[in-house]
C-alpha cells in the first residue's frame, strides 16, 4: 500500500478534492439511511390461519389442523411445527432455518393448502413476520364538538394515510356501523314455513345483475344485462317472501271457486329497522374515543413514516384532538439520540487521550481526523446495502470511534518522532518512509480486526442476523480507517510538521519500561506464572457473572388484559374493563392507559366480545416489576368480585425486538387431555410460587361447557331431515344470520336477520321447530341433547398434543434458574403417569448461540494466526503475538464482575473484537522487534528493549484511545443501548489488561521461541 502514499504526497491537491466528494456522499447516505430500533429481519416463519365458521376446536382440530399438519411433515427443512385449534380458527406456525428462501416457502405451502380436502366454507390465509411488521403506532382520537369523527376518518384521514409511502395498513378500533336489523318473528315465520335462511337466500336473489348476451343491430351489437335490485328499506319490507307453505296451497276450489292466498311481505312476518352497532369499544383515560393503529412496511423507515402520519393528524386537528397511547417512533429517536451522544463523546474522549500523549494540538487534530472519515464515508456503504440506522449500526460506529483512530495514531506518531529526530526537517522522503515503516503492522492489525469477524457467517439463527450489521458497520470504518492513515494523515503531517522540536531524551516512562523488560527478561518463570494464577483467578469469576442471552432492559410500556369467561356478552365485558380502567386512573405510577373491550387478540386475530387489552405507559421512575405484581393484584380482585373465573395478564410490552432468551418453558405431552390440563395447573402453580420467575403462562385452555346435539339417523331418516337441515335451523336459532353489504337509500349497510326470540337455555334449543316431511317436530324428537365440558383449544407441536407453561426468568442466571426450575418440576410436582415432559426456552438457545460464538473465536483465531503467518512470513512469530490473547479474559472478567453484568451474547461480541484489538499492539511490538534485528542486526534482547521503547507510546495512546471512546458506552443507563453496554466493559477490562500483560509478556514469550538464537549471543 506505499504506493498510495506515494500517489497522495505528489497529487495533495486532488486526494482533498476526492476526500471532500466521499465527504459529500458519505453525508448524503447518512442522512437518507432509513431509521429503526432494530436491523429488519425477516423470521423464518409462516403462519396459517385458517378459519371454519361455527366450528369447534375438536372439530377444526379433525377436520382442518390434523390434515394440514399431515401434509406440512413432508417440506424439506422444517425446523419446528406448532398449532392451535380454538373455536371457529386454526393458527399453525410454521419455524425454518435462517436464510431459507421464504419466498419457495410461501408457494409451497400454498400449494399444499389447495391440494389439501378442507371443508368447502373455509378461508385460508399465509402470513410472515419481520420486526418492520409490528404496529408504530396506537392513537386515540377525539371528535371536535359538531364532527362526526367516524365520517372524516373513512372520507379524509384514512385514504390520506394510505397513501404514505412505507404505510402497510391503517386499522381504527370502536367504529360504529350502520346495520339493518330484520328481526323475525318466529311464529309467524314457522306459518309461513319460512327459515332465516330461505329469507336471506330470497333477499339475496333480489339483487340480481348479470350479463345476457347479446342485441345484434345492423350496425351495433348492444349487451343486455338483467337486473333486479332493491335500493330503498321501504322496499326491502314491501318485498314479497314465497313460502314453502303457501306454494303448497296456492289453489284449492271450494264450491267450484278458487282461493286464493294473499302473498306474504317481508314486514308481515318482521320488522326492519335501521341501528348503530359497535363491536368494539375504545377508550383513552376513561374517554371514549377511536383508537388507529397504524402498521409499516418492512423496509420503510420508521421515524419517516411516523413523522408523515404525524403530519396528516396535524392537518385535521380543527376537527378532532389525538393522544398517543404507544409510539415506537419516539423510542427509537431516543435510542438513536443517546448512542449518537455516548459515539461524540467517546471521539471528544478519544481526541484528549491523544493529545495528552503527543501534547501537540497539530498532531491531535491528525490523528483525530480518521474518526469523522472513517464513519462518514462507511454510511456509503450501509447506504448501498439498504442497512438501517438502527442500535447495531449507531452501536458499531460508537464501538469503532476509539479503534479507527489507531492507525492513523500509530502512523503520525512514527512521523511526528522521526521528525523530531531529522536534522534535515521535513520532506517527502521522510514521511514516506515512516509511514512505509509501520505499514506492515497497522495493515496486518486492521486486517486481523477484519478477519475476526468473517466468523460472525457461522453464528446461526437470530443472533447472527442480528448482529451483521454491527460487524459490517466496524468492517467498513476500519478498512476507511486504513486508507486514510496511509493517504490524508501523510498529507496533513507534511504540511503541519515542517517547525517542530527537537526529539527531547527518553522520558521516566520509557526508562522505568525499559528496566521493567530487562527484569522480565531475567525472571521469566515468575512473570510467566503470575499471569496464569491471574487469569485462573478471573476464569473462577465466571460462575458468580450469569449467563443470560441479552440483558432484560425494564420497559415503561405495559400491556394488560383481562379475558372473562367465553360466553360473556360484550355489554358485562365493558362493565368489568369500566371498573378496571378506574382502578388504572387511581394509580399515580400510571401517565396513560388505552383501552379496547371486544378487541383484537394477540394470539389469535380474533375479535373476542370477552376480552379487554390495554397499552397502560408508566411515569418516569417507576420500578417496573414491584408495580406489575400490585397492579395484577388489584385487576384480580375486581375481576374476582365482578366476573369470577376472569384472566388477567400484565407485562412489559415487547414490539418485537431481540429475543431476550431469559425464559424457560416446560412442555407436558399426554393423549389424554383431562390429565394434561392437571399436569399443566399443577406445574403453573409450582412456578407462580418463585420468585425469580414473572409472566408465568399455561396455553392449555381451561374447560367450558358445551352442548352436543347428537342426531340419530335412523329417526332423522324417517322424518326427512338432514343434518345440514338440523345446523341450519339452529344457527339460525342461535346467532344472527348475515344478509352481507346492501346498498340501500344510496349507503352501503350491513343486512342481519335474527328472530325475535333467542335461545336461553337448553330445554329450548330441545323445543326448538324442525320443517318435516311430517311436519313441525322438536329437535329433541330425531336428536339427543345433553351439554358437557369441552376444552376452549388444542395445541400441538409437532403433531403430538402438548400444554406450554412459560415463565420469563428475573435476574440474569438463565442457565441456573432453567435447571433449579426441571429440577422441582421433577421432584416437587407429581405428574400423572401418562404425562410426559420436555424443557426449553432460552437457556436452550442461549446455551447453543454461546456453543456457536466460541467456535467462531477459534475460527477467528485461526484465521489472525494466518493473517499474521502471511504478513511476517515465519511460524513462530504469530503464536508470540496470539499469546497476548491468553490474559484477554482477566481485565473483562473482572470489569464485568464490577460492573454487575453477565455473560451475554454483547460481551461475546466483545470478546471476539478484542481477539482482533489486543493483536493490534503486539504486531506494532512485534514488527518493530522485527526491523531492529534485520535492518539494524540488533541482539534478540537488545531488540526487544529498544522495540519496547519505541512502541510504547504508541501502544498506550492506541489502547488510551479506545478504553476512553468506550467509557460513555459503559456508564450509559439510557434505554436501547444494553447491547451495547456489556460490550464496551467487555473490551475496556479486556484491553487494560492484555496492553499491560502484552508490555511484559510478548518480550518474554519472543525470548521463549527465540532461545537458541538467544543463546547463541550470550555465548558470544
Amino acid at each position: 500500500m506505499n504506493f498510495l502514499t506515494r500517489f497522495s504526497l505528489k497529487n495533495a491537491v486532488a486526494v482533498f478534492i476526492i476526500s471532500f466528494l466521499l465527504i459529500l456522499g458519505g453525508l448524503y447516505s447518512f442522512s437518507s439511511l432509513k431509521v429503526d430500533l432494530l436491523p429488519n429481519i425477516e423470521f423464518p416463519q409462516l403462519s396459517i390461519e385458517v378459519v371454519y365458521p361455527g366450528a369447534s376446536p375438536e372439530d377444526i382440530n379433525e377436520q382442518v389442523t390434523s390434515k394440514l399438519e399431515e401434509k406440512f411433515k413432508s417440506i424439506e427443512g422444517m425446523k419446528k411445527m406448532q398449532s392451535s385449534s380454538y373455536e371457529s380458527i386454526s393458527i399453525i406456525n410454521l419455524e425454518f432455518p435462517f436464510r431459507t428462501d421464504m419466498n419457495d416457502m410461501e408457494r409451497q405451502v400454498d400449494t399444499i393448502i389447495k391440494d389439501t380436502k378442507l371443508p368447502d366454507n373455509v378461508q385460508t390465509k399465509i402470513n410472515r413476520f419481520s420486526f418492520g411488521t409490528f404496529p408504530i403506532f396506537n392513537i386515540s382520537l377525539f371528535a371536535k364538538q359538531g364532527v362526526d369523527l367516524q365520517k372524516v376518518l373513512e372520507r379524509d384521514v384514512i385514504p390520506e394515510l394510505n397513501k404514505i409511502n412505507g404505510i402497510n395498513s391503517v386499522s381504527v378500533g370502536g367504529m360504529k356501523e350502520e346495520v339493518v336489523q330484520i328481526t323475525v318473528d318466529k311464529q309467524k315465520a314457522a306459518q309461513a314455513g319460512l327459515t332465516l335462511s330461505q329469507i336471506k337466500d330470497q333477499i339475496n336473489e333480489k339483487f340480481l345483475s348479470f350479463p345476457a348476451g347479446n342485441v345484434n343491430t345492423d350496425t351495433l351489437q348492444i349487451p343486455v344485462r338483467v337486473q333486479e335490485k332493491l335500493d330503498t328499506v321501504e322496499a326491502l319490507e314491501n318485498m314479497t317472501l314465497t313460502s314453502p307453505i303457501a306454494q303448497q296451497a296456492t289453489s284449492s276450489f271450494q264450491g267450484g271457486a278458487m282461493r286464493s292466498i294473499p302473498p306474504i311481505k317481508l314486514k308481515d312476518v318482521a320488522k326492519i329497522e335501521t341501528i348503530t352497532d359497535q363491536p368494539e369499544k375504545t377508550r383513552y383515560n376513561l374517554k371514549d374515543s377511536l383508537s388507529m393503529a397504524v402498521t409499516k412496511k418492512q423496509d420503510a423507515n420508521t421515524v419517516e413514516v411516523a413523522d408523515k402520519v404525524i403530519k396528516v393528524l396535524d392537518a385535521h386537528k380543527d376537527e378532532f384532538n389525538y393522544a398517543i397511547g404507544f409510539d415506537s417512533a419516539e423510542g427509537i429517536k431516543k435510542s438513536v439520540e443517546s448512542l449518537v451522544r455516548e459515539g461524540l463523546l467517546g471521539a471528544l474522549f478519544a481526541s484528549i487521550a491523544v493529545l495528552v500523549f503527543l501534547r501537540n494540538v497539530r498532531a491531535t487534530i491528525i490523528a483525530i481526523v480518521s474518526i469523522p472519515l472513517s464513519l462518514v464515508v462507511a454510511s456509503i456503504f450501509l447506504h448501498r446495502l439498504d442497512i438501517s440506522l438502527n442500535v447495531m449500526t449507531l452501536g458499531g460506529m460508537a464501538v469503532a470511534v476509539g479503534r479507527v483512530v489507531d492507525d492513523s495514531i500509530v502512523v503520525i506518531e512514527n512521523i511526528f518522532r522521526r521528525v523530531r529526530k531529522s536534522k534535515a526537517g521535513m520532506s517527502d522522503e521522510l514521511v514516506q518512509d515512516s509511514t512505509k515503516e509501520i505499514l506492515k503492522a497497522i495493515t496486518s492489525s486492521t486486517i486481523t480486526t477484519v478477519v475476526v469477524f468473517l466468523p460472525l457467517g457461522f453464528v446461526g439463527g437470530i443472533t447472527g442476523e442480528f448482529f451483521l450489521p454491527f460487524a459490517l458497520t466496524i468492517v467498513f470504518s476500519l478498512f476507511l480507517s486504513l486508507l486514510v492513515a496511509v493517504t490524508i494523515v501523510p498529507i496533513l503531517a507534511k504540511f503541519s510538521f515542517k517547525k517542530v522540536p527537537p526529539e527531547e531524551k527518553e522520558g521516566a516512562l520509557q526508562r522505568f519500561y525499559g528496566r521493567v523488560i530487562a527484569w522480565a527478561l531475567n525472571h521469566k518463570w515468575i512473570v510467566l506464572l503470575s499471569s496464569i494464577v491471574l487469569l485462573v483467578g478471573s476464569l473462577a469469576l465466571v460462575p458468580k457473572l450469569g449467563f443470560t442471552f441479552l440483558p432484560n432492559e425494564e420497559q415503561k410500556t405495559l400491556v394488560a388484559s383481562i379475558e372473562l369467561p367465553s360466553s360473556t356478552s360484550l355489554e358485562k365485558t365493558n362493565e368489568v374493563s369500566l371498573k378496571v380502567e378506574k382502578m388504572f386512573a387511581d394509580r399515580a405510577e400510571i401517565k396513560d392507559v388505552t383501552a379496547g373491550v371486544g378487541s383484537r387478540d394477540f394470539r389469535t386475530g380474533l375479535k373476542r366480545s370477552n376480552q379487554a387489552n390495554y397499552f397502560i405507559r408508566l411515569k418516569e421512575g417507576v420500578s417496573v416489576a414491584p408495580f406489575i405484581k400490585t397492579l395484577e393484584k388489584n385487576m384480580q380482585a375486581i375481576a374476582d368480585e365482578e366476573a369470577p373465573g376472569t384472566k388477567i395478564g400484565v407485562q412489559e410490552l415487547s414490539s418485537g425486538g431481540t429475543p431476550s432468551n431469559n425464559d424457560v418453558n416446560i412442555d407436558l405431552y399426554s393423549n389424554d387431555l383431562a390429565s394434561l390440563q392437571k399436569a399443566a395447573k399443577d406445574v403453573e402453580n409450582y412456578m407462580n410460587k418463585r420468585k425469580d420467575l414473572k409472566y408465568v403462562t399455561n396455553n392449555f385452555a381451561d374447560q367450558q361447557k358445551q352442548v352436543i346435539v347428537q342426531i340419530d339417523p335412523a329417526k332423522a331418516a324417517d322424518y326427512g331431515v338432514s343434518g345440514f337441515q338440523v345446523l341450519g335451523t339452529i344457527a339460525d336459532a342461535t346467532r344472527p344470520v348475515q344478509v352481507g353489504t346492501l346498498k340501500l337509500d344510496g349507503v352501503d349497510r350491513t343486512v342481519q336477520l335474527s328472530y325475535d326470540k333467542g335461545i336461553d337455555s337448553v330445554d329450548a334449543l330441545k323445543n326448538t321447530l324442525l320443517f318435516t316431511k311430517r311436519g313441525l317436530v322438536p329437535v329433541s324428537a330425531i336428536a339427543d341433547v345433553k351439554e358437557v365440558d369441552t376444552y376452549t383449544s388444542i395445541q400441538k407441536l409437532d403433531g403430538k398434543v402438548f400444554a406450554r407453561v412459560s415463565a420469563q426468568i428475573v435476574g440474569d442466571n438463565i442457565q441456573k434458574v432453567t435447571q433449579d426450575v426441571i429440577d422441582h418440576v421433577k421432584k416437587d410436582v407429581k405428574l400423572p403417569k401418562d404425562v410426559s415432559f420436555e424443557v426449553g426456552g432460552g437457556s436452550d438457545e442461549t446455551v447453543e448461540t454461546f456453543q456457536q460464538l466460541g467456535l467462531a473465536m477459534i475460527v477467528a483465531i485461526g484465521l489472525v494466526y494466518i493473517t499474521m503467518l502471511i504478513t511476517f512470513g515465519k511460524a513462530r512469530i504469530p503464536f508470540i503475538i496470539l499469546s497476548s490473547l491468553i490474559f484477554v479474559p482477566i481485565g473483562s472478567l473482572l470489569g464485568l464482575y464490577l460492573a454487575h453484568e453477565p455473560m451475554s451474547v454483547s460481551v461475546m461480541i466483545g470478546l471476539l473484537m478484542l481477539i482482533g484489538i489486543v493483536t493490534t499492539n503486539a504486531i506494532v511490538l512485534v514488527d518493530r522487534i522485527g526491523q531492529n534485528r534485520e535492518q539494524k542486526g540488533m541482539t534478540v534482547r537488545d531488540a526487544l528493549i529498544e522495540a519496547g521503547k519505541t512502541r510504547l507510546r504508541p501502544i498506550l495512546m492506541t489502547a488510551f484511545a479506545t478504553i476512553t471512546a468506550l467509557i460513555p458506552l459503559a456508564l450509559t443507563k439510557a434505554s436501547g443501548t444494553l447491547i451495547s453496554k456489556g460490550l464496551a466493559i467487555t473490551v475496556i477490562g479486556g484491553l487494560t489488561s492484555s496492553t499491560l500483560l502484552t508490555l511484559v509478556i510478548i518480550p518474554v514469550m519472543y525470548e521463549l521461541f527465540f532461545f537458541r538464537e538467544v543463546k547463541k549471543e550470550r555465548s558470544a
